[in-house]
């Protein structure tokens, strides 16, 4: 059986794009202090490529770490949390629970750069709630909520703590009250 958080195909490719939207947003965070590395980059194009149905599931299943690796080419909290993202929206593929991993680091990543931390943070919440479609908004409703299901990268772990779980609970809590009108102005 798998977990909650895996998503159907369908559903992960639908999300991957969004996924690498919220990532490529602060990837420039990270390519400011490593501009040699890649690896983030090509995580979001290869996101988008599965997005597409260009790329297959197993495939990325096995360069699901590359960007995530990345992080430690970074100098800053901010830059790390940058390439994070984007390893986020790499594992999409894998496990639909990533997208809401990336948008997380990305919030995390524009906060961390900004000298209004918490502003900045719920301004990239925003903007992400706003790129949000209906089916979107339906495919991560199917997720459980953070720190409940301990088969994926939502429970109780990283994801579930700190910045990073109040980042993914003010979006589980906007797409349940906000229905299918998230993104839609």
């Amino acid at each position: 059986m798998l977990s909650p958080q895996s998503l159907s195909e369908q559903d992960r490719r639908l999300v991957a794009g969004w996924a690498a939207d919220c990532a490529e947003r602060v990837l420039p965070l990270f390519e400011a202090e490593a501009p040699a590395d890649d690896r983030p980059r090509d995580a979001i194009e290869r996101a988008r490529a599965f997005a597409r149905g260009e790329l297959s599931t197993a495939g990325e299943i096995r360069r699901r770490f590359v960007a995530g690796r990345a992080a430690h080419s970074a100098t800053s909290p901010a830059g790390g949390a940058a390439a994070r993202a984007a390893a986020q929206a790499a594992g999409v593929a894998h496990m639909g629970a990533h997208a809401l991993g990336a948008a997380a680091y990305a919030a995390t990543a524009a906060g961390l750069a900004s000298r209004d931390s918490a502003a900045d943070a719920a301004d990239e919440l925003t903007w992400q709630l706003q790129q949000v479609t209906p089916q979107i908004a339906a495919a991560l409703r199917k997720l459980p909520p953070v720190g409940e299901d301990s088969a994926g990268p939502l429970g109780p772990g990283r994801l579930a703590s700190g910045d990073l779980g109040q980042h993914i609970r003010r979006i589980q809590a906007s797409l349940t009250t906000a229905g299918d009108d998230v993104g839609t102005d």
